[in-house]
């Protein structure tokens, strides 16, 4: 069945007198459609201009499909940092468990702006054992690096970082302590 027959029976299946069965066609045909627009997508993604291959970057969000992640690994090699940034908050979105070897490289770029992308990319996974990684960040000195580890510190829900988040509510700088009260919260009490 083509590409095109299968947009057609989608389409003809909207009108089903069955609500489930509009809904399922509606579903795939809004995966279908995303997934022709991956291949305009991925040709953005080799434009010369930033704010092209930016946009491409944040389109991919939307698109059902495992086809994008090779396509987002790659862009974390790229040696534009606004580049590695987009590529890493979407991949942060989408969460998915083989990128994150990826992306948890990414919290040592050597440019300010992707490491804070890095820590709250990381923030959308539910993985503890990322805790470890995230808790190293909370003695930096980048005070919006600190204040996205511990964000995500509390997304995570890692009951093992209390001891350090408790000790950066004591930190000089107010934003800090927000942050390290706030992620706190989200975190499940032992015992």
């Amino acid at each position: 069945m083509s590409l095109e027959q299968r947009r057609n029976l989608f389409i003809e299946l909207l009108n089903d007198s069955e609500e489930e069965v509009r809904a399922a066609a509606a579903a795939a045909l809004e995966r279908l459609e995303s997934f022709q627009d991956l291949q305009q997508i991925i040709q953005a993604l080799k434009s010369d201009k930033r704010g092209q291959r930016v946009k491409a970057i944040f389109a991919i969000e939307n698109v059902k499909s495992t086809e994008v992640f090779p396509h987002l690994i790659n862009l974390l090699k790229d040696s534009d940092a606004d580049i590695r940034g987009a590529a890493i908050q979407v991949l942060g979105v989408k969460a998915h468990p083989k990128s994150l070897n990826h992306l948890v490289k990414h919290l040592k770029d050597p440019s300010p702006s992707v490491r804070v992308y890095t820590a709250e990319a990381l923030g959308h996974f539910d993985d503890v054992r990322l805790a470890p990684y995230l808790v190293a960040l909370l003695e930096d000195e980048d005070e919006q690096l600190v204040i996205s580890a511990a964000r995500s510190i509390g997304s995570i829900g890692s009951p093992d970082s209390v001891e350090p988040l408790m000790k950066l509510t004591k930190d000089r700088r107010d934003t800090v302590r927000v942050a390290a009260v706030q992620a706190l919260s989200e975190l499940p009490l032992k015992g």
